[in-house]
């Protein structure tokens, strides 16, 4: 068992842990007694139950019983006196129409110690309400959007059981946390829905996703800058854009993306595999130990990217190399199918060449009729060890 596995399963079990034992002492602020009612707007009740709740000297709960609710944007805000859950049971639906957001959030939880979301109920973004209007397309970002779900500085929690369907933009963002872990979160949105990442993460630490399966139309995980000790264990992702670190290099002082870990992770008919994106013409960066192992790919476009010249809608200067560094980045045990013949692609900044990446007991298959899975590198010369399918970067350019 992977020292990774250990943290995260112990974490996980610490906090449970707790969570039972404060179970007996917990008090409960039912939505129901501060006046909601299925299928009508609760928005008012359950930020009174989250305010009751959190100025409670001691373990208390919010639960949203099984039914349909309505809600508005809302910020749970802490700090609060005692370690505090938000349980939903039923389903909670967002405002359909866009205009009705002013900001990009619908429901928020921000600067909270001990906080856990739990349940087997949904959040319903209704994103298909916002899909495909202005600003909103396969060409361009979603602008003024609401984030499903967003946690700012949140600490020593848990985000477990729930489901996000259909986001108008991200389903979750996560930013300034710090150990906090998702399990076993389940996120749904067509493969057309655009720009409605997974989960999106920056500048926050010990961060675990574990267990957890999400199917989307954008990264089913994507890492910002200022990321940290991050593990993605056990996801199952597609369809999608895979998991990716970055983009990086887009912004004047984006902190360094270290220590990642993306292990025992499937992939399926995802747009790529798992990936390292920065822009060219960037501002200076860095991004290292990064390391991506025993992961399926299951008909998969290009299973293994490293992109330091990723331009979308041709928005920058190709021409001009990334200034990201990237070192320290292996590559391993990654099996299975894909849909393009260039298998693996490692291309890297003509002005910093990457540094220290390892490609081992590399198996992907191409079946397409022009021939075998090749691998292709720019800048890069990469360390080869075990197996290698196809042969590693037979194609320079």
């Amino acid at each position: 068992m992977s020292v990774e596995l250990n943290v995260a399963t112990i974490s996980v079990l610490l906090l449970l842990m707790l969570a039972s034992t404060a179970n007996a002492l917990t008090r409960v602020f039912d939505v129901r007694n501060y006046g909601a009612k299925p299928n009508l707007d609760i928005t008012q009740a359950v930020t009174r139950a989250w305010k009751d709740a959190c100025a409670y000297p001691g373990s208390s709960k919010v639960v949203v019983p099984a039914a349909t609710y309505r809600v508005g944007t809302v910020i749970f805000l802490g700090p609060c006196k005692g370690p505090i859950e938000f349980n939903v049971l039923g389903s909670i639906h967002s405002p359909g129409d866009p205009k009705y957001f002013t900001g990009d959030n619908w429901i928020s939880f921000a600067r909270i110690d001990h906080l856990t979301v739990s349940g087997t109920g949904d959040f319903d973004g209704q994103g298909r309400t916002a899909w495909g209007r202005s600003g909103c397309s396969k060409t361009s970002y979603c602008i003024h959007l609401p984030i499903s779900l967003r946690f700012d500085y949140i600490t020593n929690s848990i985000v477990r059981d729930i489901t996000s369907y259909n986001s108008k933009q991200f389903h979750i963002n996560v930013f300034g946390c710090k150990n906090l872990t998702f399990d076993h979160v389940t996120i749904r949105a067509p493969q057309n829905s655009p720009n409605t990442d997974g989960i999106h993460i920056g500048r926050s630490t010990k961060v675990n996703v574990i267990n957890s399966k999400i199917s989307t139309g954008d990264d089913c995980i994507s890492l910002g800058d200022g990321s940290r000790d991050i593990l993605i264990q056990g996801v199952n992702c597609g369809p999608g854009h895979g998991i990716s670190i970055g983009s990086l290099g887009k912004y004047h002082n984006e902190q360094p993306v270290s220590g990642v870990r993306v292990i025992g992770c499937t992939l399926t008919n995802t747009m790529t595999g798992v990936r390292v994106k920065t822009w060219p013409n960037s501002y200076p960066g860095s991004a290292f130990d990064l390391h991506f192992e025993n992961i399926i790919m299951n008909n998969v476009d290009t299973p293994i990217l490293i992109d330091q010249g990723y331009c979308p809608w041709n928005q920058c200067k190709r021409e001009i190399p990334s200034q990201i560094k990237i070192s320290n980045v292996s590559f391993k045990n990654i099996k299975g199918t894909s849909r393009t013949k260039n298998a693996v692609e490692i291309i890297c900044s003509k002005a910093l060449p990457c540094q220290k990446v390892e490609l081992r007991d590399i198996d992907l298959k191409y079946n397409g009729k022009d021939g075998p899975a090749t691998s292709r590198c720019a800048h890069v010369t990469p360390l080869i060890g075990g197996y290698q399918n196809p042969r590693a970067c037979t194609v320079v350019a």
